[in-house]
């Protein structure tokens, strides 16, 4: 099985990836590093030097590859990568997939964005809490339609590590 966690930057999905791959005894998998590793260039490098449109075909490839693979894995998926192309009918139409929305509110979003945004280019231009919480509330916006179909929608406001895993666990039970 293929355990994959979708959600906006920040809502957890590669710390609580990281945990039920743990509990699970799967191995755990980031899209963004896995494509870094087959790339060999990080991902602000590849949308520098080749751009988004390219990026969003391998993302794509690399997605399918690893949805092929016969490892039971928890893969956390970059937060745009439910919003293009084909990914998010590909996650559906996959009997081994099982796909989970981490959902935290934009408020709780913007304020743990706010102390990382240096390392997030997406973000990083963005000076106030304020601006940050505009941007991620329009994004957020933008991005739900698609985070929405995953099978499972957890919201996770004010739950700890714990709280979380244990919801994913009761949902694959």
């Amino acid at each position: 099985m293929i355990i994959v966690l979708i959600g906006y930057m920040g809502s957890g999905k590669s710390t609580i990836g990281k945990e039920l791959a743990t509990s699970l005894s799967y191995s755990f998998l980031d899209l963004d590093d896995y494509i870094s590793d087959q790339e060999k260039a990080s991902i602000s490098d590849i949308f520098r030097t080749k751009g988004e449109i390219y990026f969003r075909k391998i993302e794509t490839k690399y997605m399918e590859e690893v949805l092929n693979s016969s490892e039971n894995i928890v893969l956390a998926l970059g937060g745009g990568t439910p919003c293009y192309g084909k990914n998010m009918d590909l996650l559906i139409d996959n009997a081994n997939v099982k796909s989970f929305y981490l959902k935290l509110s934009v408020s709780l979003l913007a304020t743990r964005l706010f102390r990382e945004r240096a390392k997030r280019p997406l973000i990083s231009h963005l000076n106030t809490e304020e601006e940050l919480l505009e941007f991620t509330g329009k994004h957020l916006f933008e991005r739900s339609y698609y985070y929405n179909k995953a099978q499972t929608v957890l919201s996770t406001d004010h739950k700890t590590k714990e709280e979380i895993l244990k919801d994913l666990l009761t949902h694959l039970i």
